[in-house]
């Protein structure tokens, strides 16, 4: 850190920033006030052959975005519709070959990658009058959304391209209704048959292997029943209930996902997921399907094969074989070659494996799945696979089939994965508790009439990162970390997709400056009279005065102040709550972050903002007495178009103290060179992207 903080936090303002020069309080102030550049005047000599800061040149229009403001359409008849945008590329990363032993017992290879599609939720909502609209701000490196669609308890999804500035999706119905009719009578036929014989619950236990076989077996009395040949051998198998679908991905590259139709008996492929293994199961909830290969996690869509989502297994002592089942509550349990486990969700983007079963079991599990009576059945690994049941609290379990159980049943064939159709008269049951026309299981706030759905920047789990240069209007050293504030907006919208109320949850992640800043927000296209309160404003010197709502006062537009010191303030979570006098919609609102400023030495007046953008009502243009003004135009860019402010739409390591940008970041140059057209993502923590050695540590100002 530059200065000395603690013990030296003089006030600035314009008419004493020559004293500062005269009096030498270079320990106060973190840079010169002059034009050298200053990343040429390090002690460390390795620069990767980064050009110095003051030299790059910038294309005249160029801001240094990392995102875009897309008008985002969805045209749909269906008022019940409920629509979640994901922003969506498919670029895989840390790709690697594992060696395993398959559900064969042999040795093989699969292939794990990492994605973070279900990471990026930007919006859910439902189309009012046949029509939804919103404004989203999406990272310049993506180009296209993941659409996902739900309709009762049907999901449907579409990538649809963004086009300068924007993306439209037209719902038409081609094969839902047509499905629906076909599920709704093979039930009626199947509950028919179980009333008669029966008169109860009839689970059939659907079976694949690596033989490319699909059987069913009868959990009452052993008894197994040859379905369509499959396309290809497999280790998985998983059912989507509301389709009679079910779902398998081929043992073998390009390991194609394989569909099931329950109803007529015959198989297709979807497309191909790029990587085997052993574990799956369909999530009703959702709609997906979520895979497992040795220790991770994936979601993936069914309509398409597309990989979602990656998560990390943690303590998974035997990462071979198994599988993957969901109970009922919920509860997601694991089976590998080493046993029965509970994965418990972590706070990282991935699960905690907890072991239920002994480690010393006399089988190896290859498969497992719930049955209607919520009992855990398993099948063991070889030539001729025994059926067992286990209790998944004590890990205590009992032959049921096969040749170690005393049934006299022996299938003479490996059962590869287990799942379980049920036929049953049950239907869910949906309310809508608040009266607003969303169903409880749609509804963000099923409790509040006036809130329902959820708009993220940059997104539901993402943080963006605001990082700001002090010293303006003198030159910067481009380290950018003088004050940097970790965020996320969530708009809260109503029914009619109109925004409530704004949630700015944010975190000062680097106080590397010398001097007392502060930072707020401007909405520009909200006026005073539209706010009705804001709570959470941090204050605590007497350079901010607020109005009767929270707001600045003496502002044009409507000015929200997060705080006013940032010290003591790093690495503490904070939330500022701006509630709306009447309802917006998202294009009244604008895009996040809006327009954000830096308060500089506790000198209202002195705001820094991102390039080209207006200062408050209450900012003025700074002409020092003394030192070179590196912007005497007062447009927030040097001459070469170099910024003291940025936002970034992604999480920020600022760089160590006069480490400019450029040289902690290897593409920075190559993106702000290129206007932008190149390395979108310079940001991102892919392989060779970042020098770890030139990046502040988390949690350190």
């Amino acid at each position: 850190m530059h200065g000395m903080k603690n013990t030296c936090k003089p006030t600035i303002i314009a008419a004493v920033i020559s004293f500062f020069l005269l009096a030498g309080l270079n320990s106060c102030v973190k840079d010169k006030f002059d034009d050298t550049p200053l990343e040429d005047t390090q002690n460390d000599d390795s620069t990767n052959g980064a050009t110095p800061m003051s030299e790059l040149q910038v294309p005249a229009d160029f801001e240094f975005e990392t995102s875009e403001t897309v008008s985002v359409t969805i045209n749909d008849s269906d008022p019940n519709a409920i629509y979640t945008i994901y922003a969506y590329n498919d670029q895989q990363f840390n790709l690697q070959d594992i060696d395993v032993i398959n559900d064969d017992g042999q040795e093989d290879i699969d292939t794990t990658f990492e994605t973070d599609i279900l990471n990026q939720v930007l919006f859910t909502g439902s189309a009012v009058n046949g029509r939804l609209e919103y404004l989203v701000n999406t990272p310049t490196y993506y180009t296209k959304y993941y659409v996902r669609r739900k309709s009762g308890n049907l999901f449907s999804s579409q990538i649809i391209d963004i086009i300068d500035g924007a993306a439209t999706y037209t719902h038409i119905d081609t094969a839902g209704q047509s499905r629906q009719a076909v599920v709704q009578r093979f039930k009626s036929s199947a509950r028919l048959h179980s009333s008669r014989a029966r008169g109860i619950e009839i689970d059939s236990l659907y079976c694949v292997n690596g033989s490319g076989q699909l059987f069913t077996v009868n959990p009452l009395n052993g008894h197994l029943t040859e379905l369509a040949a499959m396309p290809q051998g497999s280790w998985t198998a998983a059912i989507d209930h509301t389709n009679l679908y079910l779902y398998s991905i081929g043992k073998s590259n390009p390991y194609p996902l394989m569909r099931y139709d329950m109803t007529n008996d015959s198989w297709s492929t979807i497309g191909n997921v790029g990587m085997g293994g052993p574990r799956l199961d369909y999530r009703e909830q959702d709609g997906l399907l979520y895979f497992s290969t040795g220790a991770k996690v994936y979601t993936i869509d069914p309509t398409n094969a597309a990989v979602l989502s990656t998560w990390d297994i943690n303590n998974l002592d035997v990462t071979n074989g198994g599988d993957l089942i969901f109970a009922e509550d919920g509860t997601l349990f694991l089976s590998s070659f080493g046993g029965l486990y509970r994965l418990d969700p972590g706070n990282n983007n991935d699960y905690n494996a907890v072991r239920i079963s002994a480690d010393n079991l006399p089988f190896t599990p290859t498969s497992m799945t719930f049955d209607s009576n919520n009992e855990l059945w398993l099948a063991s690994n070889g030539g001729s696979s025994d059926l067992i049941i286990m209790d998944t609290v004590t890990g205590g379990w009992e032959y049921v089939y096969g040749p170690n159980s005393t049934s006299g049943v022996d299938f003479g064939r490996t059962i590869n994965d287990l799942t379980t159709y049920t036929v049953t008269d049950e239907e869910a049951i949906d309310p809508d508790t608040d009266g607003d026309g969303i169903k409880d299981s749609e509804d963000k706030f099923p409790d509040d009439p006036e809130a329902a759905f959820e708009q993220y920047t940059p997104s539901r789990y993402g943080w963006g990162t605001l990082a700001f240069e002090d010293l303006w209007p003198f030159q910067a050293d481009y380290d950018m970390n003088d004050t940097s504030v970790n965020y996320r907006f969530v708009a809260v919208l109503n029914a009619s997709n109109q925004v409530v109320r704004l949630e700015i949850n944010y975190e000062v992640t680097s106080d590397g400056s010398g001097l007392t800043n502060g930072v707020g927000i401007e909405l520009e296209n909200i006026l005073p009279s539209q706010v009705e309160s804001v709570t959470g404003s941090i204050l605590r010197n007497n350079y901010i005065t607020l109005a009767g709502n929270g707001l600045e006062a003496n502002q044009d537009n409507a000015v929200v102040i997060l705080f006013d010191d940032n010290e003591g303030l790093v690495n503490v979570p904070k939330q500022l709550v701006i509630k709306f006098t009447n309802p917006l919609t998202t294009a009244e609102l604008g895009s996040a972050p809006f327009n954000p400023f830096l308060m500089v030495g506790r000198d209202r007046a002195h705001e820094i903002h991102l390039p080209n953008r207006a200062r408050t009502s209450l900012g003025q243009l700074i002409v020092p007495e003394q030192g070179v003004n590196a912007d005497p135009d007062g447009d927030f860019e040097t001459d070469n178009g170099l910024p003291w402010a940025i936002d970034i739409i992604h999480n920020f390591r600022v760089p160590k103290e006069k480490v400019p940008v450029n040289q902690a970041y290897n593409f920075f140059e190559q993106w702000a060179t290129s206007g932008g057209s190149q390395f979108g993502d310079w940001y991102k923590d892919n392989p060779g992207y970042r020098n770890v050695n030139k990046l502040k540590a988390s949690g350190v100002q």
